[in-house]
């Protein structure tokens, strides 16, 4: 699998909203696509909007495979990046995690 950066703007009005896509997006990932995504990590983000968006990191098999994702979840899936490096300079600083789930 490769890795890549999925961009999904202003995809949702609250907090809330994220995390029922956030479980949907888990739930389908694991159980109905195992073999062809896995989601890593997302870094959430405050929209000039007002609304929520992310940038998600997946593994995934291919470009189809994201798409496919996507839909079976409902939310943004067509703009990604395939990751060609990764540079740390530090890690991502600790703080709690949100349950995906």
């Amino acid at each position: 699998m490769e890795l890549y950066v999925i961009r999904r703007p202003s995809a949702w009005a609250d907090m809330r909203e994220l995390e029922l896509a956030g479980a949907t997006s888990a739930r389908i990932g694991d159980e109905q696509m195992p073999d062809c995504v896995r989601w890593i990590r997302s870094y959430v983000v405050h929209e000039a909007d007002g609304r929520i968006g992310t940038f998600c990191i997946y593994e995934a098999k291919d470009a189809e495979s994201i798409r496919e994702h996507a839909r079976r979840v409902g939310m943004p899936g067509e703009e990604f990046y395939k990751v060609a490096t990764t540079v740390v300079v530090r890690i991502d600083p600790a703080e709690s995690p949100v349950a995906a789930e």
